[in-house]
C-alpha cells in the first residue's frame, strides 16, 4: 500500500500541471483563472487589454504559489511529519518552505510593481505603449483595441493557450503569460512551417497545422509566431491587408478534401504494390488525362467471403490523385472522421473497396 505521502505527491503533481496546462476537462468544469477570478476579471469583450492584465497577473501569482501549496497539503497529509511547525522539520523540509515562500513573495512583489500607477509598470502595458503615438499613452492604444475587438467581425482561431485574434488594425497572440500585440499596417507575415497530422484529437480527421511568423518593422516589437489550421487560411488572409509570404514554399490545403488527400496517399504507400502482367501498359488517367494510371483495386482488407469488399477486375486506369478526389467525393461530408474506415464503390465498375485495397501499380 502506497504510504499517504506518496499517494499525496503523485495526486498533486496531476493537480498541478492540470492547473498549469489546463486541458479541456479542466476547463469545462471551470476550474481556470478566468472562471475563478471572473468577478475582479472583468469582462473580456468590455474591457479586453484590461482584463489580460489581471489575468496574467493573477496567473503568474497562482501558479507561483503551487510549490508552498505542496508544502501545506503535505502539513496535512502527513501530521507525523510534524511540518506544520517549520523549525521542528526535516532540514530538507526547511529549504524547500524557504524557497517556495521566497517564490511567492517575490510574485506577490511583482505583482505589486505591475499595478503601479495604473498597471502602467505591467508587461503588456509596455508593450501598448511602443504603438502609442508622440502625445498619447498605452491606454490610447488599449482602448482602440478594446474597442475594435467588441466588433463581431473579427478573426480568433486557437487554443486558449495560444489564442489568435485578428482585427481590422491588430494582429495579437493571447498566451499564458503576455499578450502580443502588432499592428497590421507594420507588420509581414511568413509561412515558416507546416506540420501534417492525420488525426486531430478534437475532429478525429485530419489537419494541417501551419505556423506563421508575425514581424514588425518596428524594431521596439518583438516577432512572435501564430499558428492556425489551414482550413482557417482563407479567412485569416480576408481579415489582413498585407500578403502572406511563403517561405517554406508550405503547400496550403483549403479545405477538408484536400488535407484527405495527404492523408490517403500516405496510407496507400505503404499497401502491397501490384506487379503487372508482362505487357501490360499503363494507360492516361481516365479522370486528369495528364498522369499515367497507376492504381489497382485489389481485394486484400478481408478473406473471401468476409466483409463488404468486393474484387474489383478493372484494369489501372485512374491516377492515384484522381482516385483519392473520388474516395472523398464519396464520403459523408460532414463527418470527417469517418472517411479513413469507409467503402465507397469503383469509379468504373461499382465493386465496392477501401483504402487497404488501393494499390499501387509497377
Amino acid at each position: 500500500m502506497d504510504s499517504p505521502d506518496t499517494t499525496f505527491t503523485l495526486a498533486y503533481i496531476v493537480f498541478a500541471f492540470c492547473f498549469v496546462f489546463t486541458p479541456n476537462e479542466f476547463r469545462s468544469a471551470g476550474f481556470t483563472i478566468q472562471n475563478i477570478f471572473s468577478g475582479w476579471l472583468g469582462s473580456e469583450d468590455i474591457s479586453f487589454i484590461h482584463h489580460h492584465i489581471k489575468r496574467t497577473t493573477l496567473t503568474v501569482l497562482a501558479h507561483c504559489s503551487l510549490p508552498l501549496g505542496y508544502y501545506m497539503g503535505m502539513c496535512i497529509a502527513t501530521p507525523d511529519l510534524n511540518l506544520v511547525y517549520v523549525h521542528s522539520a526535516s532540514q530538507g523540509w526547511q529549504l524547500y518552505f524557504a524557497v517556495s515562500a521566497t517564490l511567492l513573495l517575490l510574485s506577490c512583489a511583482l505583482a505589486f510593481y505591475w499595478s503601479r500607477n495604473k498597471w502602467s509598470n505591467h508587461p503588456i502595458a509596455r508593450c501598448l505603449s511602443v504603438h502609442a503615438l508622440p502625445q498619447s499613452s498605452w491606454r490610447a492604444v488599449a482602448s482602440s483595441i478594446n474597442t475594435e475587438f467588441r466588433r463581431i467581425d473579427k478573426f480568433a482561431t486557437g487554443p486558449p493557450g495560444a489564442r489568435v485574434i485578428i482585427t481590422d488594425t491588430w494582429i495579437m497572440k493571447v498566451t499564458t503569460y503576455h499578450l502580443h500585440v502588432a499592428l497590421q499596417q507594420d507588420t509581414h507575415l511568413t509561412v515558416t512551417d507546416s506540420k501534417q497530422h492525420d488525426l486531430s484529437p478534437d475532429s478525429n480527421s485530419p489537419v494541417q497545422i501551419l505556423t506563421l511568423t508575425v514581424a514588425s518593422i518596428n524594431p521596439r516589437v518583438k516577432a512572435f509566431d501564430i499558428r492556425l489550421n489551414s482550413t482557417e487560411y482563407a479567412e485569416l488572409r480576408e481579415k489582413l491587408h498585407a500578403p502572406i509570404r511563403n517561405a517554406a514554399n508550405v503547400v496550403i490545403h483549403l479545405t477538408m478534401s484536400e488535407l484527405f488527400l495527404e492523408t490517403f496517399k500516405s496510407h496507400v504507400e505503404m499497401n502491397p504494390v501490384y506487379e503487372r502482367t508482362s505487357g501490360q501498359e499503363l494507360e492516361p488517367c481516365i479522370g486528369c488525362m495528364q498522369e499515367s494510371a497507376s492504381i489497382k483495386l485489389v481485394r486484400l482488407c478481408h478473406d473471401e467471403g468476409e466483409g463488404d469488399c468486393q474484387q474489383c477486375y478493372c484494369r489501372p486506369m485512374w491516377c492515384l490523385t484522381c482516385m483519392g478526389k473520388w474516395f472523398a467525393s464519396r464520403q459523408d461530408q460532414q463527418r470527417p472522421e469517418t472517411w479513413l474506415g469507409s467503402r465507397v464503390p469503383c469509379p468504373t465498375c461499382r465493386a465496392k473497396f477501401c483504402i487497404l485495397d488501393v494499390c499501387i501499380a509497377h
